[in-house]
Order: C-alpha cells, then structure tokens, then sequence
C-alpha cells in the first residue's frame, strides 16, 4: 500500500489547504496575519513527515480552521465579520500533550504581545 503522504494526491491537497490558509490571513488585522503566517508555517513545516494517521488530524484540524476563518471573517473582511477566534473545549484541551500545551502558551502570550522576558522581568521587579 502507498504511503498516504508521498501520495501526490495527498501532497496536492496540503498545498492547496496551505494557500487558502494563507489567502484567509489577509483578512486579518496586520499582527494577527504576522502571527497566524508564522504559526501556520512552523505547523505544516512540523507535520511534513508525520504519519498517516497524524496527517490525517492534522489536515482535519485546519480544514475546520480555515472554514472557521472564513465564516468569521466574511465576505467584506473583519469589518463585517464575526469576532475572531473561538474558545478550547476543556474536552479538547485534556486531549493536548504537554508540549502542545506549552506551545498554545506561547502562542498566547504572543497574540497577546508578551514576550517571555518581560514576563520574567516582571517577577524580577516585584516586591
């Protein structure tokens, strides 16, 4: 049986899902689009030798991505949209491991625009 990734079919579809990926941040605010590119190249660049199996999670979770993105950003951009982004099941955030745990941390933080050394110069500062 044919490997599923090395299938061309296969490498076809993650490409095409990529480019829309990319096409939907440009609806986004500036730093989100910064953000969002960074995040979701590191994320296919991570998961191009993964399983079957994972791949096909993978591909699954950012299909269901990209259609959450679009329905929130519609047809005229964020302006008309809905609010950008949704909550984590407590279900699905006990299904993470811990370093998928760790990296939506950081992803966190720097959506929110803080840097791990200012959070640790805060605790320095600190009384």
């Amino acid at each position: 049986m044919q490997n599923k990734i090395a299938d061309p079919a296969h490498v076809q579809r993650v490409r095409s899902l990529y480019k829309i990926i990319m096409k939907l941040h440009r609806g986004l605010p500036q730093d989100m689009k910064t953000l969002g590119d960074m995040y979701a190249r590191e994320e296919f660049k991570r998961h191009k030798k993964c399983n079957p199996a994972e791949a096909n999670i993978f591909m699954n979770e950012w299909v269901v991505y990209a259609m959450t993105l679009s329905k929130q950003l519609g047809l005229k951009g964020p302006k008309t949209s809905k609010p950008l982004g949704i909550n984590i099941d407590e279900e699905d955030l006990e299904k993470l491991r811990d370093d998928q745990i760790q990296q939506l941390y950081e992803l966190m933080l720097a959506a929110k625009g803080i840097h791990e050394d200012d959070k640790n110069n805060k605790k320095d500062s600190e009384p």
